[in-house]
């Protein structure tokens, strides 16, 4: 095979593993282990076999020596990463140990034998400026086995706390040693080259310097999580940015002498300073993290610059260069390659990183979303073009014949003649960058506008203003403001300072239309409410809080015989926060129809898996469903749904669920089938926050999670309960299984949020088994005469209790809050099983004819409010 073949089939086993990536992304939110998988395919996958094949490759050229086995050893190894990477991600996702820890086994068999390869390498080859070098690669090595163990082992843990411990040591050996230092050690000759600068002699130097720096860091890092020690991870990434930053300060006088002017420039240098940035960053969360939990649950922040600005803008950069240079044989081929690959370099730097940039800031849920889009779509972009790039490069070599120009040839290291020209300003495809990042911003707030505090400042034309100014500070304790009355005097302007003192998400909005973002606990905001001619009252925006007590009045003192009084309306305004629209229960019809494709929330339950660990990602998001015929509202929703996903298990158990927060407001998660302090796993989280809950089921049963954070009634009305299923050790086996868990829904306006007060009065317009009116009834449950059915229920509230009849059946087995009340060998039978509000258990029956069996609540008028639906039996 010829080099150019050679070089174009290894880096197609890269561009897959990008692809893969792409795949990835795209499928996050069907897997249990979403982020683990968006980190671990392009990481594992993309970056190490890219590590494999251009570090050997470098390697080669500097010490001016093939490697032992050549080119056929490097394909063994090269598809054993492949085999063990492959073998590692399916064991996470199907949650199989064994086939995790075979995948680690391979992998580190490959990085061994690499490493082990690069040594005997560099102890035949003969001195060379640059072969200190493949120094960095061997150090690469070396740390990764150390990485790779730790991932391992990590799976067949049932300690959390020493999970969370390794889990830090694992991201800075694999994320900071194996890639970290093969990329940094590369860029010392690749950066200056891509750049067409020439290297300073100081470069040698500094890359001697920064290599013991760098693996310092490293082994002062890790330290700490397997000494329990925080403090040793902030050294050590710390010491870490000090080797990182003494190669950065080489390039930077490089790129003051060339500045970069291709994709590919951009992008290394653009991946260099994400490098160093995710690095601070796990420092400083490090050092202010209150336990190894909290810090694990923190690296959102550091996974997302890391995996996509470093890793993969890393990858796509360099081989946005090498590609075209190594593997195409001319330099007539590498130009035409290299032009494609370099098509809207401008355009994709920008927005691929100011897609980052602006996803880490506080940003509307669907904002982030769109920007997700972009950045991956710029990845989908380099793809397309690197296999144009080669369909066009193979096009011009095969026109050159056997004796192409190879004059101008350009290699990694080797000096050039001059400077190329500079590239022509590209302000317009900089400016439709920006456009596209504005537009996304713009389609998140519209969405969205109170997540980002849209505010106007308002005054009364008929106040005659007295010149002066109130200041005044809010603050926030538990569910009240305080003060909770404001003295003003007639005619001043009125300052507000607001201050978030609580321990969740709040604002301060006025009925004249002035208000201040929604603060995290911590934040601080000053507003100018206006000139204040008229009582006014104040309240939080936020779903329930108003009505949990969250209101102010602003009191006019001194005002005219005529100001009148506006507590109650101000300019015609109604200084409630409730809206004026209809209420969406006057569009409720029972009696109709949902649309043909409606497909009914799955209510047959599966058996319990085998696992003993089971880790699970809910994430909490906000979206308008139906939940009725021609009736909308917005839903609070874990996983995707109301009620969440079901979760199932054995006694003994273990449970670890990662809570992630992609909502626009503060939220948490209670699960009952745990028994621990509440204080941490329980707490709330902030948007674009993660915390990780774990509890071994000690009792069986069927128990309630659900929302804790105040309100919790406004939550568990709006959707977020689900339900997880412990087995009786002694369950017997059925024919069919199904769920259904009973709640109210207390509707607002059309596509709104619930209606607090409907809440506070205990009076839902709906009641509904698995989150939709009579959806059992549009589409029954089916059955066999002559089959055992067992029927879970779960009254989730939040107010309403509930008492489950089949019409036509009689239970011969009931189950109630842990223990068997009814067995089949016992003389009664059961007509009904009632339950109070987080209560349930199940019952089981056989039916005796074909028929239709309606299922109720026998609460009757809450079945005829829409808990009902029908078991359609058959012969």
């Amino acid at each position: 095979m010829s080099r150019r073949n050679w070089y174009l089939l290894t880096n197609s086993v890269i561009l897959l593993w990008i692809v893969l990536t792409i795949v990835a992304v795209t499928i996050h939110r069907f897997v249990d282990q979403p982020l683990w998988l968006m980190v671990h395919v392009p990481l594992l996958g993309a970056a190490t076999a890219a590590i494999l094949v251009w570090s050997q490759h470098f390697s080669d050229t500097l010490l001016r020596l093939p490697a032992p086995a050549g080119r056929a050893g490097l394909a063994v190894r090269l598809a054993l990463h492949s085999i063990g990477a492959s073998a590692v991600i399916a064991g996470m996702l199907t949650g199989a140990v064994v086939l995790v820890i075979i995948g680690a086994v391979i992998v580190g068999a490959t990085i061994l034998a690499h490493g082990l390869i690069l040594t005997l390498q560099m102890r035949r080859a003969l001195p060379a400026r640059f072969a200190p070098l493949v120094r960095y690669y061997v150090a690469a090595a070396a740390v990764f086995l150390g990485g790779i163990a730790l991932g391992g082992v990590m799976p067949a843990l049932g300690d959390p706390d020493a999970t969370d411990r390794l889990v830090t040591a694992h991201l800075v050996l694999n994320a900071y040693g194996w890639i970290g230092l093969t990329a940094l050690g590369t860029l010392v000759l690749l950066f200056p080259t891509v750049l067409h600068a020439r290297m300073a002699p100081s470069v040698d130097a500094a890359a001697r310097h920064a290599l013991p720096i760098l693996v310092g860091g490293l082994l002062v890092a890790t330290a700490g999580p397997l000494l329990g020690i925080r403090a040793l991870v902030t050294v050590g990434m710390l010491v870490w940015v000090a080797g990182a930053v003494r190669l950065g300060v080489e390039g930077r006088r490089q790129a003051r002498s060339m500045p970069p002017g291709t994709f590919a420039g951009w992008s290394l240098a653009c991946a260099f300073a994400w490098v160093v940035i995710a690095a601070l960053t796990l420092a400083v969360l490090a050092a202010f993290a209150a336990d190894w939990t909290t810090l694990r649950e923190d690296y959102l922040i550091v996974l997302g610059p890391l995996v996509a600005g470093f890793a993969v803008q890393l990858l796509t950069g360099a081989m946005s260069y090498l590609l075209p240079v190594v593997a195409l044989g001319s330099p007539a081929a590498a130009k035409a390659s290299a032009d494609i690959l370099d098509r809207g370099a401008a355009f994709r730097v920008v927005a691929f990183n100011g897609a980052i940039v602006l996803y880490l800031l506080p940003m509307p849920s669907v904002a982030r979303v769109l920007l997700s889009l972009v950045a991956a779509g710029v990845v989908i972009a380099f793809v397309v073009l690197g296999v144009r790039a080669i369909v066009a490069g193979r096009r011009v070599r095969r026109s050159e014949g056997d004796t192409p120009d190879r004059s101008g040839r350009v290699g990694i290291g080797m000096p050039v003649a001059a400077a190329p020209v500079a590239p022509p300003r590209r302000v317009g495809a900089v400016t439709a960058a920006f456009t596209v990042l504005v537009l996304c911003v713009a389609g998140g707030v519209a969405a969205d506008p109170a997540a980002v505090g849209i505010s106007t400042t308002a005054s009364s034309a008929d106040v005659v203003a007295s010149g002066q100014t109130t200041k005044l500070t809010v603050e926030v304790s538990g569910m009240r403001f305080t003060p909770a009355e404001i003295e003003v005097p007639y005619g001043d302007e009125l300052i507000i300072t607001f201050r978030n003192t609580g321990a969740d998400v709040h604002d301060l909005t006025f009925a004249n239309g002035v208000r201040t973002q929604r603060l995290a606990p911590g934040g601080e905001e000053t507003i100018d409410v206006g000139i204040i001619g008229t009582d006014l009252a104040g309240w939080c925006s936020i779903a329930g809080h108003r009505q949990m007590g969250m209101e102010l009045t602003v009191v006019v003192t001194g005002a005219p015989a005529s100001g009148g009084d506006a507590a109650h309306d101000h300019d015609g305004q109604d200084s409630g926060d409730s809206t004026a629209a209809p209420s969406a229960a006057d569009d409720i019809d029972l009696e109709a129809e949902p649309a043909a494709d409606f497909d009914a929330w799955p209510a047959q339950l599966a058996p319990a898996s085998t696992d003993r660990i089971h880790r699970i990602t809910l994430e909490v998001t906000e979206a308008v469903v139906d939940v009725a015929p021609g009736v909308t509202q917005t839903r609070w929703m874990f996983g995707g749904s109301a009620p969440g996903p079901v979760i199932r298990g054995k006694v003994g158990d273990t449970f670890e669920i990662t809570l992630a927060n992609d909502g626009s407001i503060g939220h948490s998660i209670d699960f009952h089938a745990g028994a621990l302090a509440p204080d941490v796993p329980m707490r709330t989280i902030q948007p674009g926050e993660t915390l990780t809950y774990t509890f071994t089921a000690t009792q069986s049963g069927i128990w309630m999670y659900h929302c804790s954070t105040m309100p919790m009634s406004m939550h568990i009305a709006n959707g977020m309960f689900g339900a997880v299923i412990i087995d009786p050790p002694d369950l017997a086996p059925v024919d069919r299984e199904y769920l259904l868990v009973q709640s109210e829904l207390y509707l607002g306006a059309q596509s709104g949020t619930a209606d607090a007060a409907k809440i506070a009065a205990q009076q839902p317009d709906l009641v509904v088994f698995n989150g939709y009116a009579n959806q059992y009834a549009y589409r029954p449950l089916p059955a066999t005469v002559g089959e055992r059915v067992r029927v879970w229920t779960l009254d989730a509230g939040p107010n309403t209790a509930s008492s489950f009849h089949v019409v036509g059946g009689q239970f011969d087995t009931v189950f109630f809050e842990g223990a068997y009340t009814l067995r089949p060998s016992d003389i009664g039978g059961s007509q009904a099983l009632a339950m109070h509000p987080a209560q349930g258990g199940f019952v089981e029956l056989v039916f005796p004819e074909a028929g239709h069996y309606p299922l109720v609540t026998h609460i009757m008028s809450d079945a005829e409010k829409g808990a009902m639906g029908i078991f359609h039996v058959v012969e």
